[in-house]
């Protein structure tokens, strides 16, 4: 994309292309800006129309955009690109996520959800490996038109092939053993939430858009207060973001300034990161969950990631940061197990709510990261440092996750069927 927006919108070899820096900027800020509100949203709708209606809509928005490109990249194509780019991304960016963790929450229960959190971030590495790998070796323009390929497969196979629940019944309660069971003979085929719901309240023909925005982000504030576990974990995942949204532009400036870094040395950096990061998310993880709890293994994998951030800011040979991948599992265990704890939190009825929730302020730490650690660190990086400090930025960094590590001390990754009946009630 990069060498696409210079040649669109750069008219000179020996120009700045400042331009093609700002219309980022703008769009990052803009897109996180609106997932920051929408995801809420789309979380709480998909408890009330079906999760597979809900993604039906980001999967065909995503389809656009890469198609323009795949069609031509002039000029005035690509600002058609950029414009729908941006405002379909403020709809989809981070929806497939959200609404696909949601639905692990919904058809998984117990320890056995986090270890599937895992899974499902462990192929997403992996279906980066490939991608990139594919945008390695094929030109641009079949780039994007395998891009949009892939993406109209998607929406087709979501559709035919994915149900909207796997059980019809809602046993979050896994331990109950045999009291689940019979309750699944008795109400096979009945939904017990939907029978607790007022039938007129929540049909869709009465509901207009306004009241059902309204309506959904008033449910959603109400779930944050019914649980102190899950603001606790918001407020760990705003501070885990924050931190792997600046370690983005910092950490890549930082080596290239300091060690001459380039494109192979970065793309090995990656390839190494995707291969150990799957490799753990997929094998280590539901291992260290079955031997010490969702709690620790967010709390380690916190800490690895600050040890990390710690070395690379004074980092003193280039060897360094192909050492610290040895860490790289830290990072890929915390939000899995985010997820896992604050899905313990609510019912099945409520976990598109939570996992909106969790987009929102991932996006809201997407928006505030560029504008906390990129200027720190071009200052650090420039002549005119207060003091000489490369990694000073990275440094600033690790003492966000060390403020995300001390606060997950404080987490229980205890399920609480009082707050699912407050929600209830709520509802």
């Amino acid at each position: 994309m990069t060498d696409v927006t210079v040649a669109a919108v750069c008219s000179g070899i020996n120009d700045s292309c400042s331009l093609a820096v700002y219309l980022t900027g703008v769009q990052q800020v803009t897109v996180g800006l609106g997932t920051m509100v929408m995801m809420p949203v789309i979380g709480s709708l998909s408890d009330r129309y079906g999760i597979k209606a809900l993604l039906t809509l980001p999967m065909c928005l995503s389809i656009l955009p890469p198609a323009i490109l795949g069609y031509r990249r002039d000029t005035n194509f690509f600002f058609a690109f950029y414009i729908t780019k941006t405002l379909f991304d403020m709809v989809c960016r981070g929806a497939v996520d959200c609404l696909s963790q949601a639905y692990v929450a919904k058809n998984v229960q117990g320890k056995k959800r986090i270890a599937m959190f895992g899974v499902l971030a462990g192929v997403k590495t992996i279906s980066g490996v490939f991608a990139t790998f594919s945008a390695r070796f094929l030109p641009v323009a079949s780039t994007f038109q395998v891009a949009a390929i892939s993406l109209l497969i998607g929406l087709v196979y979501m559709r035919v092939f994915l149900k909207d629940r796997l059980h019809d019944e809602d046993n979050d309660n896994c331990g109950d053993g045999g009291s689940s069971s019979n309750h699944q003979k008795v109400h096979k085929g009945s939904d017990l939430r939907m029978l607790a719901k007022p039938i007129l309240r929540d049909a869709p023909t009465k509901t207009h858009v306004f009241n059902t925005k309204y309506s959904s982000l008033k449910n959603m504030v109400s779930l944050i207060k019914s649980s102190t576990i899950l603001v606790q974990a918001l407020v760990v995942t705003f501070f885990f973001t924050l931190s792997q949204n600046g370690m983005g532009s910092a950490f890549m400036y930082s080596m290239k300034a300091r060690f001459g870094f380039k494109k192979n040395d970065f793309a090995e950096l990656f390839l190494l990161d995707h291969i150990i990061g799957s490799t753990s998310q997929l094998f280590i993880l539901p291992i260290l969950v079955s031997a010490i709890g969702e709690r620790w293994v967010l709390s380690t994998g916190l800490l690895m990631e600050f040890l990390n951030a710690a070395c690379l800011s004074v980092a003193w040979s280039a060897w360094v940061p192909y050492a610290t991948t040895v860490l790289v599992p830290g990072a890929m265990f915390v939000m899995p197990s985010i997820c896992g704890i604050a899905s313990r939190q609510v019912g099945s009825g409520e976990q598109g709510k939570v996992q909106g929730c969790l987009a929102g302020v991932k996006s809201l730490a997407g928006v505030l990261a560029p504008c906390i650690f990129s200027p720190l660190t071009a200052l650090f990086l420039s002549e005119n440092a207060p003091f000489y400090f490369p990694g000073f930025s990275l440094l600033c960094i690790a003492f966000s996750l060390m403020i995300g590590f001390l606060l997950s001390l404080l987490l229980k990754d205890l399920h609480s069927p009082l707050v699912n009946k407050a929600i209830n009630k709520t509802s």
